[in-house]
């Protein structure tokens, strides 16, 4: 049985909000504490493990974002080729409240996640310093894993916008069908 288009929005977001957790989750514990210092003669030349952290933590971006993105699309989406205006969507107030928290709380996440990322690279290709007593650090410990559950939460938060669409949806058509005559005509007529 095939699932319905809603629900195979559903889907993909929560599994890329979660493949984004997973992945930043991961960077977080493969970065290394520190790189090691190499002592020139008035340079010092950090030289840090091999480690995927950029890499998985560029992909975690990627994959956050995917997920909002998917989950934004899937708000406006017209399902079964009916399409319900805007305004229709956000004058339910709960709706209007859980999609602006979904945005807020993805920006956060990808900034997080994009920022503790680059950080890290920057420290991998800016390894010559001047100062003779620097001690080759590498980003902040803990900020991808913060961004992780940023990115988990945004996942969450649209798959609660995706609910109340599905119930605005219902409540619009419900509506429009009882004006229309198409639902239950005949029926208790007088």
């Amino acid at each position: 049985m095939a699932l319905k288009q809603s629900m195979r929005f559903c889907a993909a977001t929560a599994l890329l909000g979660v493949l984004s957790f997973v992945l930043a989750v991961v960077a977080e514990l493969k970065k290394p504490p520190y790189g090691t210092p190499i002592r020139g003669a008035d340079v010092v030349v950090c030289r840090f493990p091999p480690d995927p952290t950029v890499a998985l933590g560029a992909l975690s971006a990627l994959a956050a974002a995917c997920s909002a993105g998917i989950g934004a699309v899937s708000v406006f989406f017209p399902y079964d080729g009916r399409s319900i205006p805007r305004k229709a969507l956000f004058d339910y107030t709960l709706l209007h409240v859980f999609f602006h928290l979904a945005i807020g709380v993805t920006v956060a996440g990808i900034g997080t996640t994009t920022w503790a990322t680059a950080t890290e690279a920057m420290h991998h290709v800016r390894n010559v310093h001047r100062d003779l007593g620097y001690a080759c650090p590498t980003a902040e410990t803990g900020l991808l894993g913060a961004a992780a559950f940023l990115n988990l939460d945004a996942s969450l938060f649209w798959l609660v916008c995706l609910m109340l669409v599905g119930n605005v949806r219902e409540d619009y058509f419900d509506g429009r069908d009882e004006v229309s005559g198409d639902r239950g005509a005949g029926i208790g007529e007088k």
